[in-house]
């Protein structure tokens, strides 16, 4: 499982997934950002019904998401 912020300094999250995803095509991803979802969706950036979670959280909020995203069925992290 990758947890990546979904706007970071040399590549997205998105863009991190995509690369990543060719070498562990199982993999799921979590992302996160202080921005909420519906802008983030607004704007391009991840596309509706991506796994995400919006800062701050809990460590609790975390695992709790966590468990959600390892509990579904197996999709595409991108």
């Amino acid at each position: 499982m990758l947890v990546t912020d979904v706007v970071m300094p040399m590549i997205s999250g998105p863009e991190l997934a995509k690369r990543l995803v060719v070498f562990h095509p199982e993999m799921k991803v979590l992302y996160m950002s202080g921005y909420p979802d519906e802008t983030i969706v607004q704007h391009g950036v991840l596309k509706r019904g991506m796994n995400y979670i919006q800062k701050p959280f809990t460590l609790e909020g975390l695992a709790r998401k966590v468990r959600v995203v390892l509990d579904k069925d197996p999709k595409p992290a991108t």
